[in-house]
């Protein structure tokens, strides 16, 4: 058994873990092991715009799937997650939404000192690198490639109109900036000059490589935090078909994401105390939070006939709108309204299209319904028990049948005429609360399964250090006590640019 010592090691290469590999090692003095349990990034289709659909499925993907949903007529829903260097953002759609204002003031009134929408602004713009330079809101000297929607199909375009017809505020708008809500707007895209996708691992990682200070190793699973009392002093993991052993002289930083940094907690002896027992697991720390507070976005597909030709867009979604289902001015919008011309072979069989077709996606952006991660065994092979329990909260599907109602009063709209020839699903004659049990999906944006905080429910506290446990912090999307009303992506980012801020110490609170 190998053993060697670092100042950092960061478990995980995804969004995270690549920008913390760069922000710890920018200090050559500083030793930093970055770990990821999938391959490295060479695939071809993962640096090509829509090379995703030749990606999802592949070893790239960890396919995980949930427990059956009560709600959903009891499916098992697929959540794609990266097992590759960029994690999720080597196999996402790209999609750049930061999220409302109120939703980080919420996480500061929460108790999280130090995470208002006024802290976290910096650190969304420091890696930010986007095409219309420089504003309040917006840095163009980042390191992330961030770009307005490509070519925009006349439908997308039609939407933006129809949506400012109907009331909406009108013109081109901007849901990073002073405000996303009731603004519908071109989607924005972590997406390079020459039209590549930019992912964390082509953005942050690769760049680096060659720094001394650094060193990444790849297909490394990790299996367990080592301790000494109640200090993370290493980490055990399977590399290069053995057990190996490394250790921090700093801190150990667990950037596994939402599923496997509270599995590799629970596995490592910290968690709810029964649970652990259960798998004759020795308790570390018993936190009953670690693996609670599962939240997740929901998508469905309402879908209608164009009269006129429509191209296949460059990307998988052209524009959006952000709403508050109940019409309330002053809260996050509960509801994002993704539009895309139609990309072939996006229906469901059972709505088959004979012509061109346009994508309404609701997506459920603030989830009432609250779910879990447990460990399936003590095996660390063998992946988690996902119990999101989609829909458990009446109020969700409340939101969803009125997101769906907002869907067909921006398709009736007269700047939408040329590409509303009737809807296809649900259709007309179809109940919409069957339809959305049978076919909504998740669109993958796990979160707060180690939520920050500072109640006896909590993980971490404000500066991202497991309660109770010296030299361990997670940074991941994993911390977020309340999901974002927008894709994780961009969050995730934030979070770990002020990360490394708090583990060098360079955040005053």
């Amino acid at each position: 058994m190998s053993r060697d010592a670092y100042d950092y090691i960061v478990v995980g290469a995804g969004a995270a873990g690549c920008v913390l590999a760069h922000r710890l090692s920018e200090d050559p003095n500083c030793k930093v092991l970055l770990l990821e349990a999938g391959g490295p990034d060479d695939n071809p289709y993962i640096h090509k715009l829509n090379g995703l659909f030749q990606i999802w499925g592949t070893e790239l993907d960890w396919q995980f799937y949930t427990e059956p949903q009560p709600a959903l007529n009891n499916r098992k829903l697929l959540i794609n997650q990266g097992k590759v260097l960029g994690g999720g953002t080597s196999i996402n759609a790209m999609m750049y939404v930061r999220g409302n204002q109120r939703n980080f003031d919420l996480w500061r009134d929460m108790g999280n000192e130090g995470w208002g929408y006024k802290d976290v602004l910096p650190y969304f713009k420091k890696s930010e690198k986007y095409e219309k330079g420089d504003s309040f809101y917006h840095n163009s000297n980042g390191l992330m490639s961030i770009r307005d929607c490509v070519n925009p199909s006349p439908s997308a375009l039609g939407f933006l109109k129809a949506a400012g017809e109907i009331g909406y505020r009108s013109g081109d708008g901007d849901f990073n900036g002073a405000v996303q809500e009731n603004c519908p707007s071109l989607m924005q895209f972590a997406m390079t000059p020459d039209d590549q996708r930019e992912s964390l691992a082509t953005a942050f990682l690769t760049p680096i490589l060659d720094r001394p200070n650094l060193t990444v190793k790849t297909h490394a699973l990790a299996i367990k935090i080592l301790f000494s009392g109640n200090k993370a002093i290493g980490l055990e993991y399977l590399h290069a078909n053995e057990t190996q052993q490394s250790f921090v002289n700093a801190e150990l930083i667990l950037s596994c994401g939402s599923f496997l940094s509270p599995k590799l907690l629970l596995l490592s002896g910290i968690g709810p105390a029964e649970h652990l027992s259960s798998f004759g697991i020795p308790i570390v720390s018993e936190l009953p939070g670690v693996g609670q507070n599962l939240q997740d976005h929901m998508r469905l597909q309402v879908i209608f006939k164009s009269h006129v030709e429509l191209p296949v867009p460059m990307m998988i979604v052209e524009t959006v709108l952000f709403v508050h289902s109940q019409g309330i001015k002053d809260a996050e919008p509960d509801i994002q309204i993704n539009y895309s011309a139609g990309i072939p072979g996006f229906p469901p069989a059972e709505y088959p299209v004979d012509g061109p077709f346009s994508i309404f996606v609701p997506v459920l952006a603030q989830p009432k319904s609250r779910g879990e991660v447990k460990l399936r065994s003590a095996n660390p092979l063998e992946a988690p028990i996902i119990d999101p329990k989609y829909l458990s909260d009446p109020e969700d599907l409340r939101i969803y049948l009125k997101s769906i109602e907002i869907c067909r009063e921006i398709s009736r709209a007269n700047s939408f005429s040329d590409f509303n020839a009737g809807e296809i699903a649900p259709g007309n004659l179809n109940d919409d609360t069957s339809y959305i049990r049978k076919y909504a999906e998740s669109i993958w944006h796990p979160a707060g399964t180690c939520r920050m905080g500072n109640d006896s429910n909590s993980v971490v506290d404000s500066k991202l250090r497991v309660h109770g446990i010296e030299g361990l912090r997670v940074i991941d999307t994993s911390i977020m006590p309340n999901v974002p009303s927008g894709n994780t992506y961009a969050g995730c980012v934030m979070i770990a640019e002020k990360g490394s801020d708090l583990v060098l110490n360079r955040v005053e609170f």
